[in-house]
This record gives structure tokens, C-alpha cells and sequence, in this order.
């Protein structure tokens, strides 16, 4: 099971890529239009996403924040893009340490809203994967509804290139 949550995350580092370079001529106007949805702009569900993957790593290596960093100026790609390298390199550092051990162990933790749960870390790390997943096709969608091509981030994709 450890080879394959590291894979997945090797995919999600790939698939985060992909996306980033999709967005990456955008003009400031086009990354901040409000397209709808859950997160209405692009930069806002960039800034999201990585929010969300640098809150399930606080917890991942024992602290729980009560929201994303107020130091994080997320108003341009370039600064998303800075983040979220720094944000994969601790990720990486964190997915290398993992036994197989500590990935069946139960990890306690609070949400956003001080509430406590409980979980094996082997699901906490699926559902960031999925989480990213979720939020990509979003970001697909809304490349779309400003005229510009999506992209693909499939993990059968994915495979195929690892495999070529």
C-alpha cells in the first residue's frame, strides 16, 4: 500500500503540473473572472486546493490549523506556483519518512472549525489525492467557460506517459 499512495502522489504532483501549465498564460483578469462554482474564479480554486494540501500536511505531521496561513499572498500564478513547489518538496519529504506502519496507524486531528476526528493516515492521504482530483476537474471546467482548451489530468494518462 505505501508504493501506492507515494504513486498516487507522484501523480498528483504530474497532474498539478499539467494543470498549472494550462492556467500559466492567463491574464490577471481571466484568473480572477468569476465563472461560478464552488470556488468562482480560478485563482480561487488554485488558492483552494493548495490550501487544502498544506492543511492536510500540518495535520499529517501533527498540528492542526485553524485555516490557511495569513501570511500567503495567493494573488498571482507566480506566487500559487512558488507555494505549491515549496508545499510538494515538504510533502515529498513527509510521503519518504511514511512506514508502513504509520500508514495503518489512526491519526487524530481538528478540522478548520476545532472539531476532532480520527482516521487511518492511509485514508487521509487518499482523500487529498482524490480531493486534488475533485478540484482540477473543476479548474478543466472553468478553463472551458473562458474559452480556453481544458486539459487532461487523468490518471490513466498519467500511466500511459510513465509507461512511454
Amino acid at each position: 500500500m505505501l508504493d501506492v499512495i507515494r504513486d498516487l502522489y507522484v501523480y498528483t504532483r504530474w497532474a498539478n503540473a499539467r494543470m498549472l501549465e494550462a492556467v500559466a498564460d492567463l491574464r490577471p483578469d481571466a484568473l480572477g473572472h468569476d465563472v461560478g462554482g464552488s470556488f468562482p474564479t480560478v485563482r480561487d480554486t488554485l488558492s483552494h486546493m493548495l490550501g487544502a494540501d498544506w492543511i492536510w500536511l500540518e495535520r499529517w505531521l501533527g498540528r492542526s490549523p485553524g485555516g490557511f496561513p495569513d501570511h500567503w499572498e495567493l494573488t498571482t500564478l507566480d506566487a500559487i506556483r512558488s507555494r505549491w513547489s515549496e508545499l510538494e518538496a515538504e510533502r515529498g519529504t513527509f510521503l519518504d519518512s511514511l512506514t508502513a506502519a504509520r500508514l495503518e496507524a489512526d491519526l487524530s486531528y481538528r478540522n478548520t472549525r476545532g472539531e476532532t476526528f480520527s482516521a487511518p493516515l492511509r485514508d487521509l492521504l487518499l482523500h487529498v489525492v482524490n480531493h486534488g482530483t475533485y478540484h482540477r476537474g473543476q479548474v478543466v471546467n472553468q478553463l472551458r467557460q473562458l474559452g480556453r482548451p481544458g486539459v487532461s489530468t487523468d490518471l490513466v494518462v498519467y500511466q500511459r506517459e510513465r509507461r512511454s
